[in-house]
């Protein structure tokens, strides 16, 4: 091996070492491979920036938007609640019906977001059908994983695939290339859940029917929040006038937590911050919703949560005047502008391990916690001394603006479910435009009018400007840490083929696997792809094993792409550990879930795959 191909194989293995530790997020991990290329030289800038003007890159930026019109609308909510009015309660009917539902909807929308919406409806079946969620939520997420399988835009290792026989000048995948041995290998993945796997899976029975809900109202009738409401009048003699509401310390000394705040207006004023106005008994107040810098005024009335007990205590201490609660003061909670919804913390969230008051959670998230509730743990845990755990489900409060801003932080939060009142009546109403794009984009690509990249960001383009959802909201679809990843590694793939180390590692493959066949090298190939997907993301995976793929094809003279779709294909089979995909992680808590289920039932579905791959792909696609 010459010393360029030691100094690509360090920044490789360096690289995978941060992806799997997670010591470093994994677009700075990217960011930080593409400098190290350059200072290297072992790629020119030219070379190393080239990932973010990749068209494969720009497409999956494109579907990210696509995919977030389709849920702001409502529209996918809407099409997996009608799929799961037929499933019944037979448990072997309900885990077909759930694959099938979400493996149509990962088809064209992202793995985690289909499961996502789909969650609450499938754990609200154990108070319908008496199944426990465990026999249910493996399924749901192993759904998506093969339905993103099945087509050209379900998952991003099938566009970079594609992408990679067209820079090499052959002719790339088409929209329904990968529907045979998708159709095969999710036919064989219900097969496996429906007889074996359902088996294999723990029957958890929950304690308390946690996450059921779906909308706003449901979580206040949940959480019991009409029953814990009071009423706080400021009186002048209050030493709370002129402090903030951090200030007062009502949450760290009292337990209560401001929801909102009345606030006397003269007649005819309009203020800015005023959410909504109504009467109470003399004059006219603004409700308003607080936040920790908000200073309390003399007449000011609190509406707060807590317990009878601690808002008595706190009235004696603070001269406030406790007032009988209105019937519609809980609406304060929701509105068009704030709202309430539960958030769920995956196992890498870098809230585990401490409390609300460490992290500081109502400053740095501007929302407030108004409940944490734990799998098998009856009732609400201590919001001030609570250490969070993974699996914590946290019931915030505050401006859906800020709700929505936790769908970011994917790392710390999976927002739970498509709570009505975040899409508002006017993105509701933009369903069938969301459907008629959709649609619109799909017949483009299947027809092959337009390179895929062209359909993809003109369908973003007709979201945005049909109010499907706004240029913000866009934004906020995108999953930037994903296109950064495949921006930065895509130029890593580059280096390898530029310093010998893809032909080298083909030259492996031929030698060690040739003697046996194709149908072994690609095997191989599969096995080492499946291996790789269960500690690295998927995209990652294949930018990293498709060139080995496409150079070992050509070694050995035959087409690649059988060996191509299997990389593809194994990429997206994350099935042996709870971290290996968003979509597992996100139903282990609510599941009941261990590592070793993951593994139970995953190994034997990876393996099942291989063979169905082994015995299809050459039949679709001669060597």
């Amino acid at each position: 091996m010459t010393l360029e191909m030691w100094v690509a194989l360090g920044i490789l293995t360096a690289a995978i070492i941060l992806f799997v530790t997670e010591w470093l997020r994994v677009d700075v991990v990217a960011i930080a491979v593409m400098v190290a290329l350059m200072l290297t030289g072992l790629l020119t800038a030219q070379e190393a920036i080239a990932g973010f003007s990749n068209p494969a890159v720009l497409t999956i930026a494109a579907l990210f938007i696509v995919g977030g019109g389709v849920l702001q609308t409502g529209l996918a909510a809407a099409i997996g609640q009608r799929i799961l009015k037929v499933a019944g309660s037979h448990p072997g009917r309900l885990i077909v019906v759930i694959m099938t539902a979400v493996a149509l909807l990962s088809a064209v929308m992202s793995d985690t977001g289909t499961v996502a919406v789909l969650l609450p409806a499938i754990i609200s079946l154990w108070v319908s059908a008496k199944i426990s969620p465990s026999k249910l939520l493996i399924p749901l997420s192993y759904g998506a994983l093969l339905g993103g399988a099945s087509t050209l835009i379900g998952t991003p290792p099938n566009i970079i695939v594609s992408d990679l026989l067209r820079e090499q000048g052959l002719q790339p995948f088409q929209f329904f290339d990968y529907t045979p041995i998708g159709v095969a290998v999710f036919v064989a993945g219900i097969l496996f859940m429906v007889s074996i796997g359902r088996r294999l899976l723990p029957d958890h029975k929950p304690k308390q029917d946690v996450q059921r809900v779906e909308t706003p109202e449901e979580l206040l009738s949940l959480y019991r929040l009409p029953d814990n409401l009071f009423r706080l009048r400021v009186r002048r003699s209050s030493e709370m006038i002129g402090k903030t509401i951090l200030e007062s310390r009502l949450r760290q000394d009292y337990g209560l937590t401001v929801l909102d705040i009345l606030r006397p207006s003269p007649n005819g004023s309009d203020p800015k911050d005023s959410l909504l106005r109504t009467k109470r008994g003399q004059g006219e107040f603004s409700s308003t919703a607080p936040s920790p810098d908000t200073t309390i005024l003399s007449g000011d009335v609190l509406v707060v949560q807590g317990s009878p007990n601690d808002t008595a205590h706190a009235a004696a201490v603070l001269n406030l005047g406790v007032q009988p609660v209105q019937g519609r003061d809980d609406a304060s909670l929701i509105s068009s502008e704030v709202g309430i919804a539960e958030i769920l913390l995956p196992p890498r969230s870098s809230l585990v391990g401490k409390s609300l008051v460490d992290v500081q959670f109502g400053t740095v998230y501007h929302l407030t916690v108004l409940g944490i509730t734990r799998p098998g743990v009856e009732g609400s845990l201590d919001l001030k001394e609570t250490e969070l755990h993974f699996g914590d489900t946290l019931l915030v409060q505050g401006p859906w603006n800020n709700i929505l801003d936790l769908r970011d932080k994917r790392r710390d939060f999976v927002v739970m479910g498509q709570p009505e009142q975040i899409l508002g009546a006017p993105a509701r109403a933009k369903a069938p435009l969301a459907m008629l794009v959709l649609l619109g984009m799909l017949v483009v690509m299947v027809t092959d009018l337009m390179p895929l990249a062209t359909a993809s960001m003109l369908a973003a383009l007709v979201m945005i400007l049909t109010g499907c959802l706004s240029i913000d909201d866009a934004y906020d679809a995108v999953d930037w840490k994903s296109i950064v990843l495949i921006a930065g590694m895509l130029p890593m793939s580059t280096a390898l083929e530029k310093v010998g180390l893809v032909d080298l590692a083909a030259q492996g493959f031929t030698q060690g696997l040739g003697n046996f066949g194709p149908i072994l090298v690609l095997g191989g190939l599969f096995l080492l792809t499946s291996l790789f997907t269960q500690v690295l993301s998927n995209t990652a995976t294949t930018v990293l094993i498709a060139p080995i793929a496409l150079a070992t094809a050509l070694q050995l003279g035959v087409r690649p792409y059988a060996f191509l779709m299997g990389v593809a294909i194994a990429a997206s089979m994350a099935f042996a550990s709870p971290v290996a995909s968003p979509a597992n992680t996100l139903v282990m808590g609510a599941g009941h879930y261990r590592f070793s289920d993951y593994i139970k039932v995953g190994v034997p579905l990876i393996l099942l795959t291989l063979v169905v791959a082994m015995v299809a792909l050459p039949l679709i696609f001669p060597f």
